[in-house]
């Protein structure tokens, strides 16, 4: 199976009460965490694949450097399924480099991890969809999708982009019995109903 997040910001602990971005459910980073965790790990199997499309972490300058990519690393080996890593702003190339030193070899033969800077196409149910942190404009377009983050708790006014990140206002689309708990990748079936959804309200404003 195949799923999809973006904007996790672990170790953000200022999310947790911004008045800029939406602000996060929980009290306190461990139980984000936590939280977060254990709904991925409810989701995913360890031989499904998740597309995360950046913003991993934000370690607020702890020092050395080398002790917050620990803590991150420590952090990803917990969740299970192979990452498929796309670039977003938060993400320092110094980190994506200590990921692939410590990569892990799962059970498959397959790495743990594997990086893209800039984004992928990704072919599914009938659509081409653009895999980006970033959410970029496409032309008129019959089968083209852009799943991206970056935006948090806003909504790119274009049906054919789609905010898959964990407090993205796109989730709305869902209804609340089918909307996963907070840190839950979203298989392709949710994405295609936000899809049908954020369509048929566009529809309606015509």
């Amino acid at each position: 199976m195949q799923y999809f997040i973006s904007d996790t910001h672990f170790f953000h602990a200022e999310l947790l009460t911004s008045q800029h971005f939406s602000p996060r459910p929980f009290t306190h980073i461990e139980a984000e965490h936590l939280a977060m965790m254990t709904a991925w790990n409810e989701q995913v199997k360890p031989t499904d694949t998740v597309y995360h499309l950046g913003d991993i972490a934000l370690l607020n300058g702890i020092k050395p450097a080398r002790k917050g990519y620990q803590m991150v690393l420590e952090l990803l080996y917990a969740l299970n399924g192979h990452l498929i890593f796309i670039k977003g702003n938060h993400d320092t190339r110094d980190l994506f480099k200590f990921l692939s030193v410590h990569n892990q070899i799962l059970a498959d033969g397959q790495p743990k991890f594997v990086f893209h800077d800039v984004g992928i196409i990704l072919k599914a149910n009938h659509h081409q969809f653009f895999l980006t942190h970033y959410p970029i404009l496409f032309g008129k377009t019959q089968s083209s999708i852009n799943l991206h983050g970056h935006i948090h708790h806003a909504s790119v006014p274009i049906q054919e982009n789609i905010n898959i990140g964990v407090d993205s206002a796109d989730l709305d689309y869902l209804t609340a019995l089918e909307r996963p708990p907070f840190g839950t990748p979203l298989s392709l079936k949710m994405i295609e109903r936000i899809i049908q959804r954020k369509h048929d309200a566009f529809a309606k404003m015509r």
